[in-house]
């Protein structure tokens, strides 16, 4: 029996496939590197052909790894979520530039809509804000502005980016899983909740052009077996953030995962109660296993791993990014210096983007090694803010699973048990995301009877950090934190 799984991992700036056992052992990864497109400022785009390309040429790299089709049970999918693809329904080719995740085009319409009174409709039907992050003011856009896409008349097929993958590996079929489609703003997520005619028509987007919402571990389809030597079922789909919280086994309400990559994505399960929060945190489909949706609260925090590059490269503070776990360990505290991170504003909870970074407390006594460590420190602080606006919102954290470009420092993961009161786990195999949709296409392929059973026996081996600080300590840590962060708010 065919047992090995496929998984494409389809993210900003690199597309990349891995190959799997069933037990989540990695066998292997294939990469090619993705062009982004700034026509203007604030514009971001891809070309579709070119993930087409490189999707097609990591996926023959590692089908061939595993020995041939026939010996690859499944192909999972986890991508970039936001992200809209515009293509011909009877070629599969682009119609157009894809519009990325981080393009703010549409942020004069959002403020607009968000004026007009609008937002509260949106985020009680999709759980959302009003924000050109989400998919649907893009495509909304792209029909107003591209003649291309409205002469396609019926030809034209739009969808985030696993659906457009979706419809060229299989020829035609058309459909987005519930995570995807949970962070376009035109769906509604409550219950068995599809597309929304009310968001739809907000948006201006014609409900025709989208695709079905499926579940993540349904048999979608098959590839054309002309473009790997045989059809290898699609059945395991999620979102980035969503699959790497599966791939940390976070399924049960409480459990919580912390991406600290370029930013920082802390995702919650709630369970099958839709979460609804009143601290503008987003809520989102987690998984979809058949017709049973469950849902996560989601915070977004601006600045991580983007900070320690700025002491790095902007301030040549650091000769490498991992130099700042010596510095941090070699004081015996921040000496009174806090770093607000505020570099491209402040995101969840606190949702100012003119807020301007500060860095606070320096005196004659102050070294690089209390500015590093201060800004490791606020990682903490910020999961902090970002834990009591969970809390408020009902879906306290019952741990801390952190993956990320940043988990490899074991002073910071220390320092958020410490901060959170919690005990912070990390993974010995980080890849999460693509993890997580290996383990949604085992699933999917009855190769576990359920997701639950697949997360249990494919995750591996972790390391755990518990908290050491003392009660007062904390406490006097985190006013520091409130007076420079007061600062910054005003």
């Amino acid at each position: 029996m065919a047992e090995k799984i496929i998984v494409i991992d389809e993210g900003t700036t690199s597309t990349r496939t891995m190959l799997f056992t069933a037990d989540g052992t990695p066998l292997g990864s294939a990469q090619r590197e993705l062009k982004q497109y700034y026509p203007a400022p604030g514009l971001v785009e891809h070309d579709a052909a070119e993930i087409w390309e490189a999707t097609l040429a990591c996926t023959r790299e590692m089908i061939a790894r595993a020995g041939g089709a026939d010996h690859v049970a499944a192909i999972g999918i986890t991508n970039q979520r936001e992200t809209v693809v515009f293509w011909d329904r009877s070629t599969g080719e682009p119609l157009a530039r894809a519009i990325v995740w981080q393009d703010r085009r549409t942020a004069d319409a959002c403020a607009a809509l968000n004026a007009a009174g609008h937002e509260a409709m949106v985020q009680a039907k999709s759980g959302l804000l009003l924000d050109p992050y989400f998919s649907g003011s893009k495509i909304g856009w792209a029909l107003r502005h591209w003649p291309q896409l409205r002469e396609a008349g019926e030809r034209l097929a739009v969808g985030t980016i696993e659906s457009y993958l979706i419809y060229r590996l299989t020829g035609g079929v058309h459909v987005s899983d519930a995570t995807n489609a949970s962070r376009t703003a035109l769906m509604a997520i409550d219950g068995d909740g599809g597309w929304d005619a009310a968001l739809c028509d907000l948006f201006g987007v014609p409900m025709t052009l989208l695709p079905e919402i499926t579940g993540c571990t349904t048999t979608v389809g098959a590839t054309d077996p002309a473009l790997f030597g045989g059809a290898i079922p699609i059945c395991g789909m999620a979102g980035d953030q969503q699959a790497a919280t599966i791939g940390q086994a976070c399924l049960a309400p409480g459990q919580t995962k912390a991406t600290f990559g370029t930013g920082a994505f802390i995702l919650s399960a709630s369970g099958r109660a839709r979460p609804v929060s009143d601290n503008r945190l987003l809520a989102t489909v987690l998984v979809q296993e058949g017709d049973v949706r469950s849902y996560a609260l989601e915070g977004s925090v601006f600045v991580a791993g983007s900070l320690i590059k700025w002491l790095r490269d902007g301030l040549g503070l650091l000769a490498s990014a991992g130099e700042s776990e010596g510095l941090a360990r070699s004081v015996e505290d921040n000496g009174g210096v806090y770093l607000v991170p505020a570099l491209s504003g402040l995101g969840a909870p606190h949702w100012r983007p003119d807020a301007l970074a500060a860095l606070s407390g320096l005196s004659f006594a102050s070294t690089k090694a209390h500015v590093a460590r201060a800004a490791l420190e606020a990682q903490a602080y910020q999961a902090h803010d970002l834990k009591s606006a969970f809390a408020a919102d009902g879906v306290d954290w019952a741990e801390l699973r952190i993956d990320g470009g940043m988990a490899a420092n074991d002073w910071m993961a220390q320092d958020l048990a410490d901060m959170l009161d919690l005990t912070v786990e990390r993974p010995e195999f980080v890849e999460s995301t693509a993890l997580g949709a290996a383990m949604l296409a085992a699933t999917g392929a009855g190769l576990y009877p359920d997701l639950a059973s697949a997360a249990e026996a494919m995750r591996g081996r972790t390391t755990r950090f518990t908290p050491a600080l003392s009660a007062e300590k904390r406490k006097a840590r985190l006013a520091g934190w409130q007076s420079a962060l007061a600062k910054v708010l005003g």
